[in-house]
């Protein structure tokens, strides 16, 4: 965890029943919105990644991408995105996951990546660790290597950052949430 990891964690809303009964939607907006927030949250993964000598930053589509973007520009390195399917211009790779009701895919360029380079995979939010791991394996096919997985938000009790630990990677979060926060 960052150690802005509580201040963080105290801008996210969380938006009861939404989008159904009994969930609890952890919404970044405010986060986004707090010209302080952003800076911290930021600056939580540019003290983490400063020295870790990183080719490029990988992002899901699409919240990933707020955070990776000026991330790989403030470490200087590349910026690449990891695209739900259909998305991406050129050659792709993809990669099929399980949701709770059937089945969705993401899609990397097959250039994207050289040989062992050197990349930190993020999204906005662990939940079931599902699409961070399709995203993960298309990296390693890709011949790059995932130094570390990132996110904004972990929401543990969902298991997906204990899947994700599970399959190899290391997981870096700025703050958790339990169900009954």
């Amino acid at each position: 965890m960052s150690i802005y990891g509580d201040y963080i964690k105290s801008v996210i809303r969380t938006v009861p029943d939404w989008p159904e009964p009994g969930v609890n939607f952890r919404d970044i907006t405010p986060l986004l919105q707090n010209s302080a927030a952003f800076r911290k949250l930021i600056d939580s993964f540019v003290h983490r990644y400063q020295e870790m000598n990183l080719d490029a930053i990988a992002s899901i589509d699409a919240r990933g991408f707020i955070i990776g973007a000026p991330l790989a520009y403030e470490l200087g390195c590349s910026f690449v995105p990891v695209r739900k399917k259909g998305k991406l211009p050129f050659q792709t790779i993809s990669e099929t996951y399980t949701l709770e009701y059937g089945h969705s895919e993401v899609e990397l360029h097959s250039d994207a990546f050289q040989k062992d380079d050197r990349i930190l995979l993020m999204d906005d939010l662990i939940a079931t660790g599902g699409t961070m791991l399709a995203a993960a394996n298309l990296i390693q096919r890709s011949g790059g290597h995932v130094v570390e997985t990132a996110t904004i938000i972990d929401l543990p009790e969902l298991g997906g950052s204990q899947k994700i630990r599970d399959a190899g990677f290391g997981v870096f979060a700025v703050c958790s949430f339990t169900e009954d926060e």
